[in-house]
This record gives C-alpha cells, structure tokens and sequence, in this order.
C-alpha cells in the first residue's frame, strides 16, 4: 500500500469550499481513492419532499385513519330559517338591514303591524255595522220601510256571498290595492246591511244586549288566544265539521221553519251556531296573531279581517235569536 508524499492543500481540507471536479478527480487523487471527497448524486424531479414523507393519496392508511399532513376538512353547517308556519314568510337575519337587527326581531315587528293593520280595519268595519244597525233600529221610517220591503235582505244577502266569495277564493283581488279595500268597503256594507234587517224585527232592548254581548265575548276571545298555549290552529278539520254541522242544522231548521215555527229547534240552532262561531273567533284570531302551526301571511290583511269580522257578526246575529223576542 502507498501513501502520498505530500499531504492535500488546505482548499482540500476545507468541507465548505471542495475542489471543482477534473475529470473524476479531487485534488489530485483518482476517483477511488480514499482521500478523494465523492461526488453528491444529483437531485431528478426537482428537490426531495421534506421530511420524506410520501406525496398525498400514496400508501393507504390502515383503519381509515386521514392522510399525514393535513386535517379533513369540518361539514359546513346547514342554514337556519326562522320558525314560521302555513303562508307565513322568513327573513335572512341582519342581511340588507345594516347588521343591527335580527331574523326573530324583524318577523316580530311586521306579525305587530300585521296585527295592528289588520284590527284597524275591523274597528271600522265594526264602527259602520253599529251605525247601520242603530239606524234601522232607532229611526222609525227606516225601520218600517225595511220591515215591509224584505227584498232589501235579500238584495244585501246576494252582494254579501258575491263579494266574500271573491275575497275568500280569489287570491288576486284580495291582495291587490286598491280592489281590496274597494271589495271590503261593499261587502262591510251589504253585511250591515243584511245585519241591519234582522235587527229592525227585534226589539231595541235585545239588540242592544246582544251587541254587548257580543263586544264581551270578542274581547275575552282575543285576550285569551293572546294568553293561551292551547293551539287552535291544530284542530282545522274538527273546525271544518263544525261547519258542516252549522250548515246542515241551519238547512234543516229552516225547512222546518218554513212550515211550522218551532221554538225549541229554533233555541237550539241559534245556541249551536253562536257556540260554534265563538270558536271559530278563537281558530281566526290565533291565524292572526301567529306563533301557533297555521298562521296567515303579512299580506292577507284583508283576508284576516274579513274572517274575524264575519265570526263578530254572526255571533251577534245568533245571539239575538236567543235573547230576542220579536214586536
């Protein structure tokens, strides 16, 4: 074995600074040679992964573990909407209002308007009712002239189920202004009309107890749907046989009637309407103010009136069958 005669210069000795290779070799010794410093092999494909962990999707994990280096990604969270019910609407929270309000303040404040639009219109509903009754009732002329001429009741009766069955079937009239309130105005006024017919045969005294009367129930009916938890609005098919029973007792009666008068079936129609329309005030007046499993929507303000203020009418109607004795 032979060593060199002379030892490497210092740049050979410097790890930080080797020699540039000449033809294989490095400071003067071939390439196998000990002294010689090797070559690093070069990099394919660009430089090496750190850390020499595999590119993802390469060997699977066993048990279903994720891939080294990265986390699954969360599932994002599905949209809530406010609890509304029937033809009720939603608001998007804070969007479009300036970041200050929100979903559950915003539907409390349009159902408080709704609500406040809608008892507006039935207080003058009501207000021109009274007033037509009073003058059929308290003005002599009047009330003699209707009581002979029967066909103002049934001119009234015509133009009353004309127009409540266009606002009641008829979804485009009853939301368009100003045909809403054009068909409201002559269906209050055929009603009080009609109303103010049936008033004139009866006494002053018994319609002036069964409109108040009538003024308490409305009021306890609605301080109770704004007091209770019992939902009415659940109960809609019981309320349609309920109907059903008020219309075919109403038939019967009056084919009764229309023969011989019999008082006892007479009391009784008028006792089973005035209960069963006690409760429909309930069922409407819970549609109205909301919050219950069927609701009615912002924009049937009419409607919503139209449906309470029929319940207020018939009740007093029934219930001056039964208090009232005829002159």
């Amino acid at each position: 074995m032979s060593y060199p005669s002379a030892p490497p210069g210092y740049d050979d000795r410097n790890p930080l600074h080797p020699p540039p290779p000449h033809g294989g070799y490095s400071g003067g010794y071939p390439a196998g040679h000990p002294g010689a410093y090797p070559q690093p092999p070069p990099y394919s494909g660009g430089y090496p992964q750190p850390g020499g962990y595999p590119q993802p999707g390469g060997y699977p994990q066993p048990g279903g573990y994720p891939q080294p280096g990265g986390y699954p990604q969360p599932v994002p969270p599905m949209p809530t909407l406010p609890m509304n019910f029937g033809d009720s609407y939603g608001s998007s929270g804070t969007e479009g209002n300036g970041g200050f309000s929100s979903a559950d303040w915003d539907d409390k404040k349009v159902r408080h308007s709704f609500i406040r639009k809608v008892y507006s219109i039935i207080s003058v509903q009501l207000l021109v009712t009274v007033g037509i009754i009073a003058v059929f009732t308290f003005v002599v002329p009047v009330r003699t002239f209707v009581q002979r001429n029967v066909a103002v009741y049934y001119v009234s009766y015509a133009v009353f189920l004309v127009t409540y069955l266009v606002l009641v079937c008829c979804e485009g009239p009853r939301r368009r202004f100003p045909w809403n309130i054009i068909l409201l105005s002559v269906f209050t006024l055929a009603m009080g009309f009609m109303t103010g017919t049936i008033a004139s045969t009866y006494n002053t005294k018994a319609v002036f107890l069964a409109m108040i009367i009538t003024a308490i129930v409305a009021i306890i009916v609605t301080i109770f749907c704004f007091q209770t938890k019992v939902d009415f609005t659940s109960c809609a098919g019981l309320f349609c046989v309920l109907g059903i029973v008020v219309m075919v007792t109403g038939i019967i009666t009056a084919i009764v009637l229309s023969f011989k008068y019999v008082y006892w079936l007479h009391m009784l129609y008028a006792a089973i309407g005035a209960i069963v329309f006690t409760l429909f005030l309930a069922y409407d007046t819970q549609l109205v103010l909301g919050n219950r499993k069927h609701t009615i929507s912002p924009e049937e303000y009419v409607y919503g009136a139209l449906k309470i203020y029929t319940d207020i009418i018939y009740i007093f109607t029934f219930l001056l069958q039964i208090i009232g004795s005829r002159d």
